[in-house]
């Protein structure tokens, strides 16, 4: 098997150069359909292994285009193949998943959609920005297929479950992904984020940060809010906690350096009279540099543990909730890419080197990348000037992903995804294109 340069280079040997207008033809001939494959998925979100309806909609697509489709990989993960002769493996990967969380945009199709969650009913929204993955994923293989003639070697094009619940990816490796199906030699993916519409980003090196999970039980001794003396607080432990743990951040962690620290719940207690047992904090912890991500880590559960002894109290239950590794873009296929696109995208592409700092969110294309896939996830700008003069006009800025206003304008997300994604292909497993 060749590797690396080698394999790109095998490619090239079987192509002929893709013009920026068969490009733009791809997406014109597609958009209708994949508009409304859009909309069906924006209105019907769900969230981690739940994506039962998601997951049958794209394989049945994927299917009528000519790939051979695995369901249920990872549980609730598609797979699907398809070959086109001898060269490299490129995995392509789209997330299923939503959020649980109530969309706000007041679109004509936006969702109200709701999934029964420990026998309550809760909204889901594509918040995130997977619907216009999912569509652009779609759209791209219709188009490497049309231009197959163009490229050899083999697609797999993967639909990963839970990515918001960063565990869906761990749940396809566990499940054979690279072992019962053809071991991919690159992968790709894309993200939109509320940078300008029509824009590019490959970010070489760190492109995510590392993200871990815990939950954090301080235990106490309950009784009456009259009588605080014949008990031990764990909301006054927990209050303790929260603050004294950001000095592991302030004055731990080399100031130049990224690395955070957040507490997003706080649960105890029942009515004002009562202080309670126990009190459940959830933190996430990120970081761009294993070093920096082992140092949180410790400095949370010492301050955790002292936290504790300070009130007499029982040591807390300190649990990880799962986590995930930084996205390492490969620096050779970042640049590679590069080259590739910028005849099509001229300015707006931007290559940002491995020096600059990436994103301080988080996301599980990263177990891929270290099960040794070298792949690039593209960033994409969703945000039309329309769309940021009417954030202006209301005095605030474009919403981010996870707002429950956050909606990037379909049609150039999904064109600047198609592109970027074809271009990509094509590098791998045919030619850059055509010079205009």
């Amino acid at each position: 098997m060749l590797a690396g340069a080698a394999l790109i280079a095998a490619g090239h040997a079987h192509a002929q150069a893709v013009s920026e207008t068969e490009l733009a033809a791809q997406f014109t001939q597609r958009w209708p359909d994949l508009r409304a494959l859009y909309e069906d998925i924006h209105a019907h979100p769900e969230t981690a292994f739940r994506e039962t309806r998601t997951a049958a909609l794209l394989a049945g697509r994927m299917r009528a285009l000519g790939f051979t489709v695995t369901e249920g990989v990872g549980r609730t993960g598609i797979v699907a193949v398809y070959r086109n002769g001898e060269g490299p493996t490129l995995l392509v990967r789209t997330e299923l998943d939503g959020l649980a969380m109530e969309e706000k945009t007041g679109l004509p199709y936006a969702s109200r959609y709701q999934e029964t969650v420990d026998g309550h009913a809760q909204f889901t929204a594509h918040s995130c920005g997977h619907d216009a993955h999912m569509a652009a994923w779609i759209g791209t293989a219709g188009s490497l297929l049309a231009l197959k003639d163009r490229w050899h070697g083999t697609l797999v094009f993967i639909g990963q479950p839970a990515e918001e619940g960063i565990g869906g990816a761990e749940a396809m490796v566990s499940d054979g992904l690279l072992t019962r199906f053809p071991r991919p030699d690159f992968g790709l993916a894309v993200h939109v984020s509320p940078l300008p519409a029509g824009t590019v980003t490959l970010k070489e090196g760190a492109a995510t940060s590392s993200a871990d999970s815990l939950q954090i039980v301080f235990h106490g001794r309950g009784g009456h809010g009259s009588m605080p003396s014949s008990t031990i607080d764990p909301i006054v432990i927990g209050a303790h906690f929260v603050s004294d743990v950001q000095t592991v951040v302030s004055r731990e962690k080399d100031a130049g350096t990224f690395g955070v620290v957040t507490i997003g719940a706080f649960n105890a207690g029942t009515v004002g009279n009562i202080i309670p047992d126990s009190a459940t904090l959830r933190l996430t912890l990120r970081s761009y540099a294993p070093e920096v991500r082992q140092l949180l880590r410790d400095g949370v559960e010492r301050t955790a543990r002292a936290s504790a002894m300070m009130a007499n109290a029982p040591a807390p239950d300190i649990v990880s909730m799962g986590g995930t590794g930084a996205v390492m873009n490969d620096i050779a296929l970042a640049r590679r890419l590069d080259a590739a696109l910028r005849p099509v995208l001229g300015d707006r592409l931007t290559l940002v080197p491995a020096s600059a700092p990436g994103s301080p969110a988080s996301e599980d294309f990263s177990v891929f990348i270290e099960n040794g896939v070298p792949s690039v996830q593209i960033g994409v700008g969703g945000v039309t000037e329309e769309m940021r003069a009417d954030y202006r006009s209301r005095g605030m800025a474009a919403p981010s992903n996870h707002s429950p206003l956050f909606h990037p304008d379909p049609e150039s997300t999904i064109r600047t995804s198609m592109t970027a994604l074809t271009l990509g292909a094509l590098a791998i497993l045919g030619e850059a294109p055509a010079t205009p």
